[in-house]
C-alpha cells in the first residue's frame, strides 16, 4: 500500500490493498442527522454553560492515568495486531496523530473514543475476543472516525454527566437540568454512531465484515446460526411493524440508549454503501479538510432538513406515515381552499352542501356518484 508518502507513525500497514483518502474531511462520512442533532444540542438551554464549566473541571489527566495504570496500551509489543490496524486506520483517513489505544478487561463487547484535549480509544477484551480481524478493523476505523470528527469531547461529557445525574438524583431541579442535557447528548451520540459506522466502512472497505461485526454484537459469536439478509429483514420489520402504540414504545425504548439498535445500524450502513455518494468517495471525490472553513452552515442545515424530509416520507413506521399523511392532507386541503370551490369540483369531489336527502333507494346520497377518499 506504499505510495511513497512519508507519514510518521504509519510504517506498518497490512498487505491488502485499500484505498486511502488524503486530506479527507469528516463531512465526507458524517450522517446529516449527526450534524443537525449536534446543532440542536448546542442550542439547548444551559448547554454552553455546562460545556465550558466541565471542559475545565473534568479530570482528563486522571482518566489517562487510570487507563495507563489499569489497562494494556496497544503497541508493537502489546496487541501488535491491533496496533497495525490502528495505524492503518489513521493512514487511510489521514489522521496525522495516532491516538493511544488501550485494551480494558471487560467481558462486555464495547469500544469508545473519549478525551477532551486528545482522544483516547478504548476497546474491551470482550470485543477483541468476539471479532475476527476484518470485523475488528471496521470497529477501529469506527473509533478513528469519532476521533477525526471531534466526537470524543462530547462523549466524555456524556459519560461524566450520566454519572453525575445518578449522584444528584435526590436534587429535583438539579437532576432535571442535567438529565435534559444528557438526553440531548444521547440523541446526538446515537446519530454520531451512524457517522462512525460509515468511517469504519471507509477504513475496512468490506461491507460484509461490518455487517458480521454488528450481528456478533447483537447475537454473539454464532455466525453459523445467523444470516445477514435475515438480520436486515429484522430492521425492516422493526421499522414497519406494529401500530402507533409500537411507534411510541420504540421512542421510549431508545431514549436511555447511547447507541442505535444494531439492526437499524446495519440497515443504515448497507443503504449508504449502495448509494452514489459512497461510490463517489471510493472514486476519490470527497470534501477535503482544507475546504472546511469555506463550508456554509446554511448548506449543512439544508442537507439535514432534506434528509429528515426524505426519511419521514419514505419511512414505514406507523407514526411517521401518519405525520406524512397529515402533512400531505393539510397541504392538499390548503391548496384547494386557496383555489376556492373549484379546487374541490375539479378534483372530482363535491363542494359542501346542506343536510343529506334520501335518494330513490332511501339511503343518503345514493343518486350521487361514489367518491374516492383514498
Amino acid at each position: 500500500m506504499s505510495d511513497g508518502h512519508e507519514h510518521t507513525g504509519h510504517e506498518h500497514v497490512p498487505s491488502r490493498q485499500r484505498r486511502r483518502f488524503p486530506g479527507i474531511s469528516s463531512r465526507t462520512y458524517e450522517h446529516p442527522a449527526d450534524r443537525s442533532a449536534l446543532v440542536a444540542l448546542r442550542k439547548l438551554s444551559g448547554f454552553d454553560t455546562v460545556f465550558k464549566a466541565l471542559s475545565g473541571l473534568l479530570p482528563e489527566r486522571s482518566l489517562r492515568l487510570l487507563f495507563l495504570s489499569d489497562s494494556v496500551r496497544v503497541s508493537d509489543q502489546q496487541f501488535s495486531h491491533l496496533n497495525v490496524m490502528l495505524r492503518d486506520a489513521c493512514y487511510i483517513l489521514d489522521l496525522e496523530k495516532v491516538p493511544p489505544m488501550y485494551v480494558n478487561q471487560d467481558p462486555q463487547p464495547n469500544a469508545m473514543c473519549i478525551g477532551l484535549d486528545e482522544p483516547i480509544i478504548v476497546v474491551t477484551t470482550g470485543l477483541v475476543e468476539l471479532l475476527d480481524e476484518e470485523e475488528m478493523r471496521a470497529v477501529i476505523g469506527h473509533e478513528v472516525g469519532h476521533a477525526l470528527s471531534g466526537h470524543s469531547v462530547y462523549r466524555t461529557i456524556l459519560l461524566f454527566l450520566t454519572s453525575l445525574a445518578v449522584r444528584v438524583a435526590w436534587i429535583p431541579l438539579g437532576n432535571l437540568a442535567i438529565m435534559a442535557i444528557v438526553t440531548g447528548l444521547r440523541e446526538w451520540f446515537r446519530k454520531s454512531e451512524l457517522s462512525a459506522d460509515r468511517a469504519g466502512l471507509l477504513v475496512g472497505q468490506d461491507l460484509q465484515a461490518s455487517m458480521r461485526g454488528l450481528m456478533k454484537i447483537a447475537g454473539g459469536n454464532h455466525l453459523h446460526e445467523m444470516n445477514v439478509d435475515a438480520f436486515l429483514a429484522q430492521a425492516e420489520e422493526y421499522e414497519a411493524g406494529g401500530d402507533l402504540r409500537d411507534s411510541v414504545l420504540k421512542i421510549l425504548n431508545v431514549l436511555p440508549r447511547s447507541h442505535p439498535f444494531t439492526t437499524v445500524r446495519a440497515a443504515e450502513l448497507k443503504k449508504w454503501a449502495e448509494s452514489r455518494d459512497y461510490q463517489r468517495i471510493m472514486d476519490g471525490h470527497y470534501p477535503r479538510r482544507d475546504e472546511d472553513k469555506d463550508t456554509s452552515v446554511r448548506d449543512s442545515w439544508r442537507e439535514s432538513a432534506n434528509h429528515y424530509t426524505t426519511h419521514v416520507k419514505s419511512s414505514k413506521d406507523p407514526l411517521m406515515k401518519l405525520v406524512t399523511d397529515l402533512a400531505g392532507g393539510a397541504g392538499d386541503l390548503g391548496d384547494r381552499v386557496r383555489r376556492g370551490f373549484g379546487g374541490f369540483t375539479n378534483s372530482g369531489q363535491q363542494p359542501p352542501r346542506g343536510p343529506e336527502t334520501p335518494g330513490p333507494s332511501g339511503s343518503p346520497g345514493d343518486d350521487q356518484p361514489p367518491r374516492d377518499d383514498s
